[in-house]
């Protein structure tokens, strides 16, 4: 996402205007995937936590936001250290940490094989390397950070799956990195999408998402999203 609004924060839709005439024809296309063979066992619990990174977290927050099943999002940063998780640091670029999301979510409802298809298929375009739209740099990468060895092996063998399938014109470049810590973002970052549906970032570049997610995967749309908090 621009640098200089999300760093200014209250300035945010006049900065972001300059920006989004610069960034011409950059928003990500979606493709429609099928499900996981494989995914986690059913489960009587109603609290489960993923961890994706696929670009700015704007935009992945504010898919996740809509979908049915998922009860609370926070915009951060994972896979450094607690020292660099700050956005100024993180847009060096040489942090290791990558812009995420941490997604709650109810396993009775949704599964985290579902939640990766929508994470591939709508919330960013897995075949990018190091880079999103308008946005470059490992902090923009495409990784899960799976939180428990399941989801490790079903965020594997999909990857594997779709691969396999030539669903995507390309490899997919998703890093897997387990172990790696959350922390949270700046709180302007928080929601960004639902509070600042006019920006035109994220009209250009974000909000085609939630109507890709509406068109390709109804059954899991909702049309009021659920706003994230701190917890």
């Amino acid at each position: 996402m621009n640098n200089i609004s999300k760093a200014l924060g209250g300035a945010l839709v006049l900065l972001s205007l300059a920006a989004c005439q610069q960034q011409a024809m950059s928003a990500e296309s979606p493709t429609v995937i099928s499900a996981p063979a494989l995914d986690e066992p059913a489960s009587t619990e109603h609290k489960a936590t993923a961890i994706f990174a696929g670009g700015c977290f704007w935009g992945v927050e504010g898919v996740f936001q809509h979908v049915k099943g998922v009860s609370n999002t926070v915009s951060g940063y994972a896979g450094g250290e607690s020292r660099s998780a700050s956005y100024e640091a993180v847009e060096r670029g040489d942090t290791g940490h990558a812009e995420s999301v941490k997604i709650t979510y109810d396993p009775t409802q949704i599964s985290y094989g579902k939640l990766l298809q929508i994470f591939f298929s709508v919330a960013h375009d897995p075949t990018q390397l190091n880079r999103q739209g308008p946005d470059s740099g490992t902090q923009y990468r495409s990784a899960i950070f799976p939180q428990t060895p399941a989801q490790q092996n079903v965020a594997e063998r999909y990857i594997a799956q779709l691969n396999a399938s030539g669903a995507f014109s390309k490899p997919l470049t998703t890093r897997i990195e387990p172990g790696k810590q959350f922390y949270v973002a700046e709180s302007y970052h928080q929601n960004y999408l639902a509070l600042h549906p006019n920006d035109p970032y994220i009209v250009y570049n974000d909000l085609p998402k939630l109507k890709d997610l509406k068109r390709i995967l109804p059954a899991q749309y909702r049309a009021d999203p659920v706003l994230g908090g701190l917890r």
